[in-house]
């Protein structure tokens, strides 16, 4: 982790850090225009990160149809949220629903790795549905991922808290249970940058279990 003084990050308190990406989990419902089509080759994987515990089982609280492994001092949490409940919007995105979270603040990033589940279906439509229409110079890549026909998903959108582009990006894998997405969702570009490894480490050590 580099020393934060001296970057570029803007200085916003953390709890509106946190109200910005739960509002995040929203943002494919908002109308723009459509996601441009991929017109270029997606930027190389970063550095993975050290594998210090895997998440996607009922023994670490998140039973997911994959698992993967998670960067030292990374925290799942499963998110069960009931149909009525005033948040349970914020767990949808397109097709999937949010299965769990893995918080990074422990290892000192604003963000989260989240998994989202959903119906069988044809990966790159579930995944232009999943990053929604806020989405821009969006870049599908087809991979082989935990041993299926994988796609990736890097594009840039605008920030809730001004207008400010920032990078996302996301990986869809197909299961018997439907598909599954691993989705990045940082604060902003350096939290991005900071928490890449620790996403590379999930998408290149994926298993599907279920």
């Amino acid at each position: 982790m580099r020393t934060r003084a001296g970057t570029r990050r803007r200085a916003v308190p953390a709890t509106l850090a946190v109200a910005a990406l739960a509002l995040g989990a929203c943002q494919g419902n908002e109308a723009a225009g459509p996601p441009a089509p991929a017109s270029a080759a997606a930027p190389p994987a970063a550095p993975q990160a050290a594998e210090k515990a895997r998440v996607g089982t009922a023994a670490d609280g998140c039973a997911l149809p994959v698992s993967f492994g998670i960067a030292e001092s990374w925290k799942p949490k499963a998110v069960r949220v009931e149909a009525d409940d005033v948040l349970a919007e914020l767990t949808r995105r397109g097709p999937l629903t949010m299965a769990c979270e893995i918080d990074a603040k422990p290892a000192g990033s604003i963000g989260f790795l989240r998994v989202w589940t959903g119906p069988a279906g044809e990966p790159r439509p579930a995944l232009t549905a999943f990053i929604g229409d806020r989405a821009q110079d969006a870049v599908f890549t087809e991979l082989p991922i935990g041993g299926r026909p994988g796609l990736e998903v890097v594009y840039r959108q605008k920030s809730q808290l001004d207008d400010a582009l920032e990078p996302e990006r996301a990986f869809l894998v197909p299961t018997g249970q439907g598909i599954a997405v691993v989705s990045l969702d940082s604060f902003d570009s350096d939290e991005h940058d900071d928490m890449l490894p620790a996403y590379e480490l999930g998408k290149a050590g994926l298993t599907v279990t279920g």
